[in-house]
């Protein structure tokens, strides 16, 4: 395999796993899983949360692929690392942009990382599993098209101001 073609695969990957995150943020965290996935829609009391098990369920394919690659299949290791190059994205948007689940004083005030923090705050201003918005990360909709979205949807209950979340202040 020539090393382009190495990297087109781990960039294809890394395209692919956004339409996966989002399919199975949608249907599977907010459907038949949302027992494990309702922890992170909750205020966290601990450094983890049950929803932290999808990391672990994530890297088994990107282990198996990458393992699968050191041992000949050269395909196969760079699908891989386009799936933990995912990961990586991933675990900094979401947890160190967003939630802060490790603060670096990142603060996003314009542009498109501060658009990635907004719609995941729409996504996290519904209190159920019903009526949430934005289920990606690499491409978030406008906040305006995300706030038409939810009044369009009904089921939607929003999340008062005075609840706690495990959303940090914008400021």
């Amino acid at each position: 395999m020539s090393p382009l073609s190495f990297i087109a695969v781990i960039i294809a990957f890394i395209l692919l796993m956004e339409g996966v995150a989002w399919v199975t943020h949608r249907y599977v965290m907010h459907g038949f899983l949302w027992s494990l996935h309702k922890s992170h829609h909750e205020p966290r009391t601990g450094a983890f949360e049950k929803n932290d098990w999808f990391a672990v369920i994530f890297s088994v394919p990107s282990i198996a692929l990458i393992y699968i690659g050191v041992n000949g299949w050269t395909p196969a290791l760079a699908a891989g690392i386009g799936i933990l190059g995912y990961g990586l994205i991933y675990f900094f948007f979401h947890d160190i942009l967003v939630h802060r689940r490790m603060d670096f004083g990142l603060r996003p005030k314009k542009g498109y990382l501060a658009r990635v923090v907004q719609a995941h705050r729409l996504h996290h201003a519904v209190e159920s599993k019903e009526g949430c918005v934005s289920f990606g990360f690499i491409f978030a909709p406008s906040p305006q098209h995300l706030k038409q979205m939810m009044k369009r949807t009904e089921g939607a209950r929003l999340r008062a101001a005075t609840v706690k979340s495990n959303l940090p202040p914008l400021a």
